[in-house]
């Protein structure tokens, strides 16, 4: 089960976070720091829902719709810059008392959690990286995006649609994949003339446009605390740039999660936990 919590963010923005409220063992949780996963762009907290379960068996997992995103406040004039979401992040883990914690980020949230682990180390104590690139990706990138948001069948009639469009009909992706149709499946609500996202398209490459154009390898490196970058081996993150990423971080390793593609927790759940459980087990037990 998953408890809603009220945070207040930027701005003071209005931000929805779910806790995973496992109960565990006598003591663990004391013992234990909070962990604060991020979803990527077009995300939601229900997307981890998974490994938020398996971790609350033991700590305390809390979910943060980001700004935009899920049930969190998508005013049309808000800031949607880094400094706002990392500001977001930060406001989540000192209003809920979570620190020191471990983030773990996938794609944009990953980028959030570095940038708050260089801006406030005495927060953090350790950091999951998923399938997020430090080098810009260029404004060809971007029209990219605004072209296949462009390109969606919206509304869809059914949520059946949904799956087959995104997991298997999309032309902006190479091979089939059931899993992508059942991630934006969770990004869809029910509107008077069927089914749309709960974002809005503008926003998400607005917020984007903040990351795109810009290298993050100078906060990457200012990351003190332990810190894995994972990968799916048909993700968008190369191996060549993650080991680079690893080289640079001070206290850097590595995994990858074979037949992975960029949404490797909803890819591969299993393989993802067996990637990243032992990290988090060193990462709880010095903190």
């Amino acid at each position: 089960m998953a408890r809603r919590i009220e945070v207040t963010g930027a701005g003071g923005i209005h931000l929805a976070a779910w806790e995973f409220a496992d109960q565990p063992k006598a003591g663990e949780r004391e013992n234990a720091p909070g962990v604060l996963l991020l979803h990527g762009l077009m995300g939601r907290a229900s997307h981890w829902a998974a490994t938020a379960r398996w971790l609350s068996e033991r700590h305390r997992a809390v979910a943060l719709d980001q700004r935009g995103h899920g049930r969190s406040d998508k005013p049309p004039r808000a800031a949607f810059t880094r400094e706002a979401y990392v500001e977001d992040a930060e406001a989540a883990i000192e209003q809920l008392g979570l620190a020191p914690v471990v983030l773990i980020g996938h794609a944009m949230g990953a980028l959030t959690a570095w940038q708050l682990a260089a801006k406030r180390p005495d927060l953090v104590c350790g950091l999951i990286i998923c399938d997020m690139r430090a080098s810009p990706l260029g404004a060809a990138s971007q029209r990219e995006w605004a072209d296949w948001f462009a390109s969606w069948p919206v509304p869809f009639a059914t949520l059946a649609d949904v799956r087959k469009w995104f997991g298997e009909d999309d032309p902006w992706v190479e091979r089939p994949n059931p899993s992508r149709g059942e991630f934006y499946a969770e990004v869809m609500r029910e509107s008077a003339d069927g089914w749309r996202p709960v974002f809005e398209p503008e926003q998400m490459l607005k917020s984007r446009e903040t990351w795109v154009y810009d290298a993050h390898w100078e906060e990457l490196a200012q990351v003190r605390c332990p810190a894995l970058v994972v990968r799916g081996l048909d993700g968008e993150l190369g191996r060549a740039e993650a080991q680079e990423m690893v080289r640079v971080l001070p206290l850097g390793e590595y995994a990858e999660v074979a037949e992975a593609g960029h949404l490797v927790h909803y890819d591969r759940p299993e393989a993802w936990r067996a990637a990243v459980e032992p990290f988090l087990d060193g990462a709880f037990s010095s903190a």
